[in-house]
Protein backbone atom coordinates (compact mmCIF):
# COMPACT_ATOMS: atom_id res chain seq x y z
CA UNK A 1 0.00 0.00 0.00
CA UNK A 2 3.07 2.57 0.75
CA UNK A 3 1.69 4.80 3.54
CA UNK A 4 4.55 4.15 5.66
CA UNK A 5 7.18 5.54 3.48
CA UNK A 6 5.43 9.12 3.29
CA UNK A 7 6.61 10.90 5.82
CA UNK A 8 6.99 14.93 6.40
CA UNK A 9 10.37 14.95 8.58
CA UNK A 10 13.24 17.72 8.99
CA UNK A 11 15.76 17.04 5.87
CA UNK A 12 18.33 19.21 4.60
CA UNK A 13 16.77 22.58 4.75
CA UNK A 14 18.40 25.50 3.97
CA UNK A 15 19.59 27.82 7.04
CA UNK A 16 16.82 30.45 5.77
CA UNK A 17 14.26 28.25 4.81
CA UNK A 18 11.38 27.00 6.98
CA UNK A 19 11.30 23.85 7.64
CA UNK A 20 7.67 23.03 6.31
CA UNK A 21 6.25 24.42 3.54
CA UNK A 22 2.86 25.53 2.81
CA UNK A 23 2.49 22.34 0.92
CA UNK A 24 4.21 20.19 3.47
CA UNK A 25 1.69 21.33 5.90
CA UNK A 26 -1.30 20.75 3.83
CA UNK A 27 0.12 17.39 3.33
CA UNK A 28 0.65 16.81 7.28
CA UNK A 29 -3.05 18.33 8.43
CA UNK A 30 -5.05 17.32 5.24
CA UNK A 31 -5.24 13.27 6.69
CA UNK A 32 -5.28 14.37 9.85
CA UNK A 33 -7.99 17.00 9.61
CA UNK A 34 -10.18 14.60 7.28
CA UNK A 35 -9.76 11.78 10.02
CA UNK A 36 -10.97 14.21 13.26
CA UNK A 37 -13.58 14.95 10.88
CA UNK A 38 -14.80 11.37 9.85
CA UNK A 39 -14.59 10.33 13.44
CA UNK A 40 -16.93 12.79 14.57
CA UNK A 41 -19.08 12.22 11.55
CA UNK A 42 -19.57 8.33 12.86
CA UNK A 43 -20.01 9.60 16.13
CA UNK A 44 -22.95 11.59 14.91
CA UNK A 45 -23.85 8.56 12.58
CA UNK A 46 -24.10 6.54 15.71
CA UNK A 47 -26.17 8.66 17.78
CA UNK A 48 -28.47 9.26 15.21
CA UNK A 49 -29.22 5.74 14.81
CA UNK A 50 -29.20 4.68 18.56
CA UNK A 51 -31.56 7.82 18.44
CA UNK A 52 -34.15 5.87 16.07
CA UNK A 53 -34.85 3.30 18.60
CA UNK A 54 -35.79 5.72 21.74
CA UNK A 55 -34.98 8.74 23.72
CA UNK A 56 -33.24 6.58 26.41
CA UNK A 57 -30.70 4.97 24.16
CA UNK A 58 -29.59 8.38 22.89
CA UNK A 59 -29.16 9.32 26.28
CA UNK A 60 -27.74 6.24 27.41
CA UNK A 61 -25.07 6.54 24.72
CA UNK A 62 -24.11 10.20 25.63
CA UNK A 63 -23.81 9.99 29.32
CA UNK A 64 -21.94 6.57 29.46
CA UNK A 65 -19.37 8.85 26.48
CA UNK A 66 -18.67 11.07 29.03
CA UNK A 67 -17.22 9.29 30.82
CA UNK A 68 -15.69 7.09 28.35
CA UNK A 69 -14.14 10.41 27.47
CA UNK A 70 -12.39 10.99 30.31
CA UNK A 71 -10.70 7.34 30.06
CA UNK A 72 -9.72 7.80 26.71
CA UNK A 73 -8.24 11.60 27.35
CA UNK A 74 -5.66 9.61 29.31
CA UNK A 75 -4.93 7.19 26.57
CA UNK A 76 -4.94 10.21 24.17
CA UNK A 77 -2.39 12.11 26.78
CA UNK A 78 0.05 9.29 26.51
CA UNK A 79 -0.15 9.15 22.61
CA UNK A 80 0.84 13.23 22.89
CA UNK A 81 3.71 12.35 25.28
CA UNK A 82 4.72 9.90 22.15
CA UNK A 83 3.98 12.16 19.36
CA UNK A 84 6.33 14.78 20.85
CA UNK A 85 9.43 13.04 21.97
CA UNK A 86 9.35 11.08 18.53
CA UNK A 87 9.21 14.26 16.57
CA UNK A 88 11.88 15.65 18.90
CA UNK A 89 13.92 12.93 18.13
CA UNK A 90 13.60 12.76 14.13
CA UNK A 91 13.63 16.54 14.43
CA UNK A 92 17.47 15.41 15.53
CA UNK A 93 17.92 12.95 12.73
CA UNK A 94 18.10 10.28 15.82
CA UNK A 95 15.94 7.56 13.96
CA UNK A 96 17.10 5.19 16.85
CA UNK A 97 15.76 7.15 20.09
CA UNK A 98 12.60 7.86 17.97
CA UNK A 99 12.53 3.75 17.59
CA UNK A 100 13.10 3.19 21.22
CA UNK A 101 10.66 6.01 22.18
CA UNK A 102 7.94 4.54 20.00
CA UNK A 103 8.19 0.66 21.36
CA UNK A 104 8.01 2.24 24.91
CA UNK A 105 4.86 4.28 24.30
CA UNK A 106 3.69 1.33 22.90
CA UNK A 107 4.32 -1.15 26.03
CA UNK A 108 2.88 1.59 28.91
CA UNK A 109 -0.05 1.62 26.94
CA UNK A 110 -0.64 -1.76 26.76
CA UNK A 111 -0.09 -1.60 30.44
CA UNK A 112 -2.38 1.37 31.40
CA UNK A 113 -5.04 0.36 29.04
CA UNK A 114 -5.68 -3.42 30.64
CA UNK A 115 -5.32 -1.70 34.12
CA UNK A 116 -7.91 0.73 33.40
CA UNK A 117 -10.14 -1.84 31.55
CA UNK A 118 -9.67 -4.37 34.91
CA UNK A 119 -10.56 -1.64 37.03
CA UNK A 120 -13.85 -0.35 35.17
CA UNK A 121 -15.10 -3.72 34.98
CA UNK A 122 -14.67 -4.25 38.67
CA UNK A 123 -16.16 -0.39 39.53
CA UNK A 124 -18.71 -0.48 36.62
CA UNK A 125 -22.43 0.00 38.41
CA UNK A 126 -20.37 1.69 40.90
CA UNK A 127 -18.80 4.69 38.92
CA UNK A 128 -22.73 5.05 36.67
CA UNK A 129 -24.52 5.05 39.67
CA UNK A 130 -22.20 7.80 41.10
CA UNK A 131 -22.18 9.61 38.56
CA UNK A 132 -25.45 9.61 37.07
CA UNK A 133 -28.01 7.96 40.46
CA UNK A 134 -30.96 10.36 39.70
CA UNK A 135 -31.54 9.62 35.93
CA UNK A 136 -34.72 7.57 35.20
CA UNK A 137 -34.39 3.55 35.80
CA UNK A 138 -34.55 2.18 32.13
CA UNK A 139 -32.14 5.04 31.38
CA UNK A 140 -29.74 3.47 33.95
CA UNK A 141 -30.72 0.07 32.73
CA UNK A 142 -29.11 1.31 28.78
CA UNK A 143 -25.80 3.09 30.63
CA UNK A 144 -24.92 -0.62 32.62
CA UNK A 145 -25.16 -2.49 29.53
CA UNK A 146 -23.18 -0.06 26.62
CA UNK A 147 -20.72 0.84 29.26
CA UNK A 148 -20.11 -3.25 29.97
CA UNK A 149 -19.33 -3.60 26.48
CA UNK A 150 -17.16 -0.26 25.59
CA UNK A 151 -14.98 -0.75 28.42
CA UNK A 152 -13.66 -3.78 26.71
CA UNK A 153 -12.80 -1.72 24.01
CA UNK A 154 -10.35 -0.08 26.15
CA UNK A 155 -7.05 -1.80 25.08
CA UNK A 156 -8.37 -1.23 21.53
CA UNK A 157 -8.50 2.77 21.73
CA UNK A 158 -5.48 3.10 23.58
CA UNK A 159 -3.03 0.89 20.98
CA UNK A 160 -4.28 3.06 17.97
CA UNK A 161 -4.18 5.92 19.90
CA UNK A 162 -0.20 5.09 20.41
CA UNK A 163 0.75 3.61 16.59
CA UNK A 164 -1.35 6.51 15.05
CA UNK A 165 0.56 9.21 17.01
CA UNK A 166 3.78 7.26 16.47
CA UNK A 167 3.20 7.74 12.70
CA UNK A 168 2.24 11.43 13.23
CA UNK A 169 5.18 12.08 14.28
CA UNK A 170 7.12 11.17 11.56
CA UNK A 171 4.82 13.54 9.34
CA UNK A 172 2.96 9.97 7.54
CA UNK A 173 -1.01 11.17 8.64
CA UNK A 174 -2.35 9.00 5.94
CA UNK A 175 -1.89 5.81 7.03
CA UNK A 176 -3.98 6.55 10.42
CA UNK A 177 -6.99 7.90 8.18
CA UNK A 178 -6.99 5.14 5.91
CA UNK A 179 -7.64 3.04 8.85
CA UNK A 180 -10.00 5.43 10.38
CA UNK A 181 -12.06 5.22 7.25
CA UNK A 182 -11.92 1.20 7.03
CA UNK A 183 -12.51 1.04 10.61
CA UNK A 184 -15.04 3.71 11.27
CA UNK A 185 -17.10 2.44 8.20
CA UNK A 186 -17.08 -0.97 9.85
CA UNK A 187 -18.78 0.21 12.80
CA UNK A 188 -21.62 2.01 11.14
CA UNK A 189 -22.17 -1.49 9.23
CA UNK A 190 -21.85 -3.22 12.54
CA UNK A 191 -24.15 -0.86 13.48
CA UNK A 192 -26.98 -1.06 11.17
CA UNK A 193 -26.64 -5.00 11.54
CA UNK A 194 -26.79 -5.43 15.62
CA UNK A 195 -29.19 -2.15 15.78
CA UNK A 196 -31.58 -2.37 12.90
CA UNK A 197 -31.28 -6.58 11.93
CA UNK A 198 -30.42 -7.51 15.39
CA UNK A 199 -32.60 -5.25 17.39
CA UNK A 200 -29.89 -5.14 20.26
CA UNK A 201 -30.17 -1.51 20.73
CA UNK A 202 -27.49 0.16 22.88
CA UNK A 203 -25.31 -3.01 23.36
CA UNK A 204 -25.36 -3.63 19.12
CA UNK A 205 -24.01 0.28 19.10
CA UNK A 206 -21.78 -1.08 21.55
CA UNK A 207 -20.66 -4.44 19.96
CA UNK A 208 -19.66 -2.73 17.14
CA UNK A 209 -17.65 -0.15 18.88
CA UNK A 210 -15.36 -2.30 20.37
CA UNK A 211 -14.92 -4.65 17.56
CA UNK A 212 -13.72 -1.59 14.99
CA UNK A 213 -11.36 -0.26 17.97
CA UNK A 214 -9.55 -3.75 18.18
CA UNK A 215 -9.49 -4.02 14.71
CA UNK A 216 -7.86 -0.41 14.25
CA UNK A 217 -5.36 -1.08 17.08
CA UNK A 218 -4.86 -4.37 15.20
CA UNK A 219 -3.81 -2.51 11.55
CA UNK A 220 -1.83 0.22 12.86
CA UNK A 221 0.97 -2.32 14.42
CA UNK A 222 0.44 -4.88 11.72
CA UNK A 223 2.09 -1.20 9.74
CA UNK A 224 4.70 -0.37 12.14
CA UNK A 225 5.66 -4.00 12.10
CA UNK A 226 7.01 -3.60 8.65
CA UNK A 227 10.47 -2.76 7.67
CA UNK A 228 10.45 -0.22 5.15
CA UNK A 229 10.08 3.36 7.41
CA UNK A 230 11.34 5.13 9.43
CA UNK A 231 10.14 4.27 13.04
CA UNK A 232 9.15 0.71 13.62
CA UNK A 233 7.89 -1.59 16.49
CA UNK A 234 8.55 -5.34 16.18
CA UNK A 235 10.27 -7.79 18.70
CA UNK A 236 7.27 -7.49 21.01
CA UNK A 237 7.89 -9.99 23.76
CA UNK A 238 11.39 -8.24 23.52
CA UNK A 239 10.50 -4.69 24.69
CA UNK A 240 11.79 -4.03 27.89
CA UNK A 241 10.96 -0.72 30.20
CA UNK A 242 13.43 1.74 29.72
CA UNK A 243 12.66 3.88 33.21
CA UNK A 244 14.81 7.09 31.71
CA UNK A 245 12.33 6.74 27.91
CA UNK A 246 8.98 6.35 30.35
CA UNK A 247 9.77 9.06 32.59
CA UNK A 248 10.09 11.39 29.81
CA UNK A 249 6.76 10.00 28.09
CA UNK A 250 5.18 10.47 31.72
CA UNK A 251 6.47 13.30 32.11
CA UNK A 252 4.54 14.89 28.87
CA UNK A 253 1.68 12.50 29.22
CA UNK A 254 0.70 13.00 32.74
CA UNK A 255 0.38 17.01 33.14
CA UNK A 256 -1.46 16.86 30.17
CA UNK A 257 -3.82 14.00 31.33
CA UNK A 258 -4.51 14.88 34.31
CA UNK A 259 -5.60 18.20 32.20
CA UNK A 260 -7.67 16.69 30.23
CA UNK A 261 -9.35 14.35 32.91
CA UNK A 262 -10.05 17.52 35.00
CA UNK A 263 -11.70 18.72 31.80
CA UNK A 264 -13.73 15.54 31.28
CA UNK A 265 -14.29 15.61 35.70
CA UNK A 266 -15.64 19.52 35.00
CA UNK A 267 -17.97 17.65 31.97
CA UNK A 268 -18.59 14.87 34.25
CA UNK A 269 -20.39 17.33 37.21
CA UNK A 270 -21.95 19.50 34.34
CA UNK A 271 -23.36 16.04 33.38
CA UNK A 272 -25.06 15.42 35.99
CA UNK A 273 -26.67 18.92 36.43
CA UNK A 274 -28.23 17.97 32.99
CA UNK A 275 -29.32 14.79 33.98
CA UNK A 276 -31.61 15.99 36.24
CA UNK A 277 -33.25 17.71 33.63
CA UNK A 278 -35.95 16.61 31.44
CA UNK A 279 -35.19 14.08 29.42
CA UNK A 280 -35.99 16.26 26.30
CA UNK A 281 -33.50 18.74 27.91
CA UNK A 282 -31.05 15.59 27.85
CA UNK A 283 -31.33 14.38 24.38
CA UNK A 284 -30.88 18.49 23.18
CA UNK A 285 -27.79 18.53 25.67
CA UNK A 286 -26.43 15.39 24.27
CA UNK A 287 -27.23 16.43 20.35
CA UNK A 288 -25.73 19.46 20.70
CA UNK A 289 -22.73 17.87 22.26
CA UNK A 290 -22.02 15.88 19.04
CA UNK A 291 -22.64 18.81 16.67
CA UNK A 292 -20.42 21.40 18.36
CA UNK A 293 -17.98 17.77 18.83
CA UNK A 294 -17.98 17.95 14.55
CA UNK A 295 -17.74 21.81 14.26
CA UNK A 296 -14.57 21.81 16.18
CA UNK A 297 -12.59 18.74 14.75
CA UNK A 298 -10.77 20.65 12.09
CA UNK A 299 -9.40 22.95 14.57
CA UNK A 300 -8.21 20.22 16.99
CA UNK A 301 -6.73 19.08 13.52
CA UNK A 302 -4.99 21.62 13.00
CA UNK A 303 -3.49 21.55 16.69
CA UNK A 304 -2.87 18.26 16.36
CA UNK A 305 -0.35 18.35 13.26
CA UNK A 306 1.42 21.77 15.29
CA UNK A 307 2.11 19.14 17.83
CA UNK A 308 4.70 16.85 14.95
CA UNK A 309 5.53 20.53 13.54
CA UNK A 310 6.63 22.18 16.65
CA UNK A 311 8.29 18.96 17.74
CA UNK A 312 10.45 18.70 14.75
CA UNK A 313 11.56 22.21 14.95
CA UNK A 314 12.32 22.02 18.61
CA UNK A 315 14.11 19.11 17.98
CA UNK A 316 15.73 20.78 15.11
CA UNK A 317 16.87 23.44 17.55
CA UNK A 318 14.87 26.38 15.07
CA UNK A 319 13.18 27.94 18.45
CA UNK A 320 11.92 30.71 15.93
CA UNK A 321 10.18 28.65 13.80
CA UNK A 322 8.24 26.89 16.59
CA UNK A 323 6.85 30.63 16.92
CA UNK A 324 6.09 30.75 13.45
CA UNK A 325 4.09 27.96 12.81
CA UNK A 326 1.72 28.29 16.19
CA UNK A 327 0.78 31.82 14.88
CA UNK A 328 0.68 31.06 11.23
CA UNK A 329 -1.99 27.20 12.49
CA UNK A 330 -3.42 29.74 14.54
CA UNK A 331 -4.61 31.74 11.29
CA UNK A 332 -5.52 28.37 9.90
CA UNK A 333 -7.63 26.89 12.94
CA UNK A 334 -9.22 30.04 13.31
CA UNK A 335 -10.46 29.55 9.21
CA UNK A 336 -11.00 25.66 9.52
CA UNK A 337 -13.32 26.46 13.24
CA UNK A 338 -15.42 29.25 11.56
CA UNK A 339 -16.25 26.82 7.60
CA UNK A 340 -16.94 24.12 10.29
CA UNK A 341 -19.43 26.24 12.45
CA UNK A 342 -21.00 27.37 9.50
CA UNK A 343 -21.49 24.27 7.63
CA UNK A 344 -22.97 22.53 11.23
CA UNK A 345 -25.37 25.39 11.60
CA UNK A 346 -26.66 25.00 8.22
CA UNK A 347 -27.33 21.41 8.45
CA UNK A 348 -28.62 21.48 12.15
CA UNK A 349 -32.44 20.84 11.09
CA UNK A 350 -32.00 17.98 8.78
CA UNK A 351 -29.50 16.42 11.36
CA UNK A 352 -32.05 16.29 14.17
CA UNK A 353 -34.74 15.85 11.80
CA UNK A 354 -33.12 12.48 10.80
CA UNK A 355 -31.72 11.94 14.41
CA UNK A 356 -35.77 11.40 15.27
CA UNK A 357 -35.75 13.99 17.99
CA UNK A 358 -38.88 15.04 18.73
CA UNK A 359 -39.99 19.05 18.42
CA UNK A 360 -39.32 20.05 22.18
CA UNK A 361 -35.72 18.28 22.06
CA UNK A 362 -34.79 19.38 18.52
CA UNK A 363 -35.99 22.94 18.97
CA UNK A 364 -33.51 23.63 21.89
CA UNK A 365 -30.95 21.96 20.11
CA UNK A 366 -31.18 23.91 17.76
CA UNK A 367 -31.22 27.49 19.49
CA UNK A 368 -28.04 26.15 21.11
CA UNK A 369 -26.36 25.55 17.98
CA UNK A 370 -27.11 28.59 16.85
CA UNK A 371 -25.14 30.79 19.86
CA UNK A 372 -22.10 27.96 19.52
CA UNK A 373 -22.09 29.08 15.77
CA UNK A 374 -21.83 33.27 17.03
CA UNK A 375 -19.57 32.20 20.26
CA UNK A 376 -17.28 29.34 18.99
CA UNK A 377 -14.81 31.20 15.70
CA UNK A 378 -14.36 33.94 18.48
CA UNK A 379 -13.12 32.35 21.61
CA UNK A 380 -12.02 28.98 20.46
CA UNK A 381 -8.74 28.96 18.44
CA UNK A 382 -7.13 31.12 21.67
CA UNK A 383 -8.21 28.71 23.77
CA UNK A 384 -7.05 25.51 22.23
CA UNK A 385 -4.58 26.33 19.44
CA UNK A 386 -1.78 27.58 21.80
CA UNK A 387 -2.02 24.48 24.06
CA UNK A 388 -0.71 22.09 21.42
CA UNK A 389 2.52 24.17 20.48
CA UNK A 390 3.21 24.78 24.82
CA UNK A 391 3.00 20.83 25.10
CA UNK A 392 5.11 20.35 22.02
CA UNK A 393 7.69 22.31 23.53
CA UNK A 394 7.25 20.44 27.22
CA UNK A 395 4.96 23.08 28.78
CA UNK A 396 2.54 20.84 30.08
CA UNK A 397 2.06 22.49 33.36
CA UNK A 398 1.16 25.83 32.51
CA UNK A 399 -1.19 24.53 31.17
CA UNK A 400 -2.91 22.23 33.16
CA UNK A 401 -2.77 24.82 35.99
CA UNK A 402 -4.60 27.47 33.80
CA UNK A 403 -7.27 24.74 31.71
CA UNK A 404 -7.90 23.02 35.16
CA UNK A 405 -8.61 26.33 37.43
CA UNK A 406 -10.57 27.88 34.61
CA UNK A 407 -12.40 24.71 33.83
CA UNK A 408 -13.95 24.45 37.67
CA UNK A 409 -14.00 28.03 38.62
CA UNK A 410 -15.37 29.50 35.53
CA UNK A 411 -16.95 26.50 33.22
CA UNK A 412 -18.26 24.41 36.18
CA UNK A 413 -18.68 27.44 38.69
CA UNK A 414 -20.75 29.35 36.28
CA UNK A 415 -23.44 26.26 34.82
CA UNK A 416 -23.83 25.55 39.03
CA UNK A 417 -24.02 28.95 39.92
CA UNK A 418 -26.99 29.70 36.64
CA UNK A 419 -29.07 26.21 37.27
CA UNK A 420 -28.84 26.22 41.40
CA UNK A 421 -28.48 30.05 42.08
CA UNK A 422 -30.50 31.41 39.49
CA UNK A 423 -32.81 28.44 39.15
CA UNK A 424 -32.33 28.92 34.75
CA UNK A 425 -32.73 25.40 34.69
CA UNK A 426 -31.56 24.49 30.90
CA UNK A 427 -28.92 23.23 29.24
CA UNK A 428 -28.07 26.55 27.95
CA UNK A 429 -26.37 27.11 30.93
CA UNK A 430 -23.84 24.53 30.57
CA UNK A 431 -22.90 26.91 27.16
CA UNK A 432 -22.60 30.17 28.97
CA UNK A 433 -20.17 28.30 31.33
CA UNK A 434 -18.21 27.18 28.34
CA UNK A 435 -18.58 30.58 26.56
CA UNK A 436 -16.57 31.90 29.59
CA UNK A 437 -14.34 29.42 30.05
CA UNK A 438 -12.75 29.70 26.67
CA UNK A 439 -12.47 33.62 26.76
CA UNK A 440 -10.50 33.32 29.86
CA UNK A 441 -8.28 30.76 28.81
CA UNK A 442 -7.62 32.38 25.52
CA UNK A 443 -6.30 35.44 27.73
CA UNK A 444 -4.21 33.51 29.39
CA UNK A 445 -2.50 31.66 27.03
CA UNK A 446 -1.94 34.82 24.71
CA UNK A 447 -0.07 36.53 27.52
CA UNK A 448 1.83 33.07 27.74
CA UNK A 449 3.15 33.04 24.31
CA UNK A 450 4.02 36.93 24.40
CA UNK A 451 6.13 36.06 27.29
CA UNK A 452 7.97 33.46 25.54
CA UNK A 453 8.43 31.40 28.51
CA UNK A 454 7.10 28.10 27.13
CA UNK A 455 9.86 27.99 24.68
CA UNK A 456 12.40 28.12 27.33
CA UNK A 457 10.67 25.13 28.76
CA UNK A 458 12.18 22.95 26.05
CA UNK A 459 15.83 23.75 26.73
CA UNK A 460 15.54 21.48 29.38
CA UNK A 461 13.46 18.46 27.85
CA UNK A 462 15.03 18.10 24.13
CA UNK A 463 18.03 16.46 24.49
Amino acid sequence: MGFSSKSTVVTNQSAGGHLFSNKDLLLLLIPIIAEQFLTSLMGLADSMMVSNVDDYSLGAVQLVDSINILVNQAFAALATGGVVICSNFIGQNNTQKAKEAASQVSLVALIMSVSMMVICLILRLTILHAVFGKVEPALMREAEVYFFITILSFPGIAMYNSGAAIYRAQGNTSLPLVISIICNGLNILGNAVFIYVLSLGVAGAALSTMVSRWLSAGIVYAFLHRKNQRIVVRDYLKIRPDKALIKRILGLGIPNGIENSMFQFGKLAISSTVSTMATAAITAQAMSNIMENVNGVAGCGVGIGLMTVVGQSLGAGRKDEAKYYVKKLAVWAEIAILSSCLLVYFLREPITRIGGMNEESARLCMYMIGWITIVKPIAWVPSFLPGYGMRAAGDVRFSMIVSTISMWVVRVGLCMLLVYGFGYVSPMAVWIGMFADWTIRGICFFFRLKSGRWLRISDADIK
